[in-house]
Parts: structure tokens; sequence; C-alpha cells
């Protein structure tokens, strides 16, 4: 992705997609008194693949951008003008620099930890050291791993993750679960041992119905390792049919292809209702933001987005 088109999904906005049908359209938020409503702010990452320093000065595509550091100065600054943040991640922490080769994950585990992550699902290179490595590293997030695709009942993983969460924001209820991709044939059966792998459509079925009637969830958040979209094969399972061939997702985030979603990607699920899907590329160079407006009776009237760049624009 070259300088120019990057730049081009910085330029946040607000979003006149219904997840409700009383949601507001963008020429209506002069009138939308947001005080009076409760607001939530959701932070995201994927496919960070331990960049934790910025890229060099002399790279070609996006020179001088990324870095954890810079990432934790912009959360901390949205983390003091807003109340209630949700920060998640969709996989692929692991693997791309010697930090993960030398350290196998401590690293970003301990500096994820320090900005407070919410939650992360797992992606096919968090495997890359094998289920030990995975545990051996563990310890030092201190942030829970929600996998509902993945059984882990027969390896050293059993009862290490979660098949959901629910988090509450200033009477919000979110219920997040998270769908990894097919491991076989993607890693190494040394890697994955006997971890059982579930048909990604049929679990988030499952789980958004269960977090949405069962849970009564006013936000249902989908954290996804499957891949945004492949042309080359239209049929294999992505965020796009996910979203089309399920119900009760308001918010699928993506990871594994790398995506740089120019704006959130509305889709109709299989009930008529609408579907947000974003992807912030890799390596850290975005961080996704949507606010979330609800009124008082936790219905969604608005949406705003802002995919922002990390560079040396961040004060660290």
């Amino acid at each position: 992705m070259n300088r120019k088109s990057f730049l081009k999904t910085i330029t946040g906005g607000t979003l006149a997609m219904t997840l409700a049908p009383n949601l507001m359209m963008a020429e209506d938020l002069q009138i939308l008194d947001i005080k009076s409503d409760r607001k939530l702010t959701i932070l995201h990452t994927n496919d960070q693949h331990s960049r934790i320093e910025p890229f060099d000065e002399s790279y070609t595509k996006n020179p001088n951008q990324g870095g954890f550091a810079r990432r934790a100065s912009l959360i901390q600054k949205i983390r003091s003008e807003e109340n209630n943040v949700l920060l998640l991640d969709s996989g692929d922490i692991f693997q791309g620099t010697p930090y993960f080769n030398f350290f196998g994950g401590e690293v970003e585990f301990k500096l994820m930890s320090m900005m407070k992550y919410d939650a992360s699902t797992m992606g096919n290179h968090d495997f890359d050291n094998g289920l030990q490595g995975f545990l051996n590293a563990l310890p030092n997030a201190k942030f829970p791993f929600i996998c509902s695709n993945y059984d882990f009942k027969n390896t050293v993983l059993d009862g290490k993750t979660s098949p959901y969460k629910i988090f509450i924001k200033n009477g919000i209820k979110v219920g997040i679960f998270g769908v990894g991709i097919k491991l076989d044939g993607l890693v190494g059966k040394k890697q994955y041992q006997e971890t059982v792998y579930s048909d990604p459509i049929e679990v988030a079925q499952h789980y958004s119905n269960f977090l949405k009637t069962e849970k009564k969830c006013d936000l249902v958040i989908c954290l996804s390792h499957i891949g945004y979209d492949y042309k080359e094969d239209p049929e294999k399972v992505s965020d796009k049919i996910l979203a089309a061939k399920t119900e009760n997702i308001d918010l699928i985030l993506g990871g594994h292809t790398h995506t740089f979603l120019p704006e959130p990607q509305n889709f109709i699920n299989r009930q008529g209702k609408n579907v947000l899907v974003n992807q912030v590329g890799w390596a850290g160079l975005l961080l996704g933001r949507l606010d979330f407006f609800f009124d008082s009776n936790k219905n969604v009237k608005h949406i705003s987005w802002n995919n922002q760049v990390i560079d040396s624009s961040i004060t660290v």
C-alpha cells in the first residue's frame, strides 16, 4: 500500500447506516444532544506482528509510521477525553520482528497490558511458538483472549481462553466473542496440536444469539481473524460472508488479510439488518476508532469513526 492510498484512510467521518431503524444520519448530528446520550468509544488493532518500533524513515511505503509508544500515547489521550472506552485486538500479535524471536511474545503482551487492552482473539501467527510458547508468554497478558471456535480442551491451553466476555460501560452491555481461521494447512500440526477448529459461521451464530437474546447485550462484537475478503476464492469464509450469513452481530472487527479499509463497511445480514465491518491493515500503522451514541433506551442513534494514523505527529 503506497503512502497516498494509506493517507486516504485517516479521514474520519460519520456513518449513515442503520443498526437501529431510527439511527440518525450524518447531517442530523447537530440536533443530537450528545451530552445526554450514552457514548461508547471502541478502539481496535489487528495484525500487529511484533512491530514494537516505528518503521524506519527509509522505509518506502510508510516511513516513520507505527510504533507501540506512539499508540500508547494516543490511547492515553483518548481515554483522558472519553469516559467509556473498549480497546480490542483481532489477532496476529506475534511474528515479524526480532522482538518476537528473542522474547517469544513477552514484550508484546506486557506493552498491550500497559495500554490496558480489554480483550483480544488469537490469529494463526499466535501459534508460531506452539501452544506451550503461547502459554509461556500468557502471564504477561493482563487481558483475556476470546476464542470461540478453537477448542483447546485436550491441550495445555485448556481453560486459558474464554468463548465470550461481557463488558458493561455506563450501562451499555457489550458482548464479545472471537473467531479464528482454519489452522490446518496454514499452521503446522506441531504448533496447534489437538486444537479443534469449528466452523466460524455456525459458532458466530450461536454466540451472537446467546449474547443478544439470552444475555440481553445492547451491542454484540465479533473479533475476527478469518480475513475480510478473498477475491481469488469468493466462497472462502470471510468477514463479508460472516456478516451476510448470521444475525445479531452489530460489529465485526477483522484481521488476517491486512486490509486497510477506507472506512467501516456496511453489510446486510440474513435478517435484513446492517452489520459494520472494520479492519485497520497491519503493523500498528493505524488505530481504529468507532464512537457509538445510544439514546436513553440503549438504541444506537449515531456512529462516528476515525481510523487514525500512528506517526511522528503523536507526542510520546
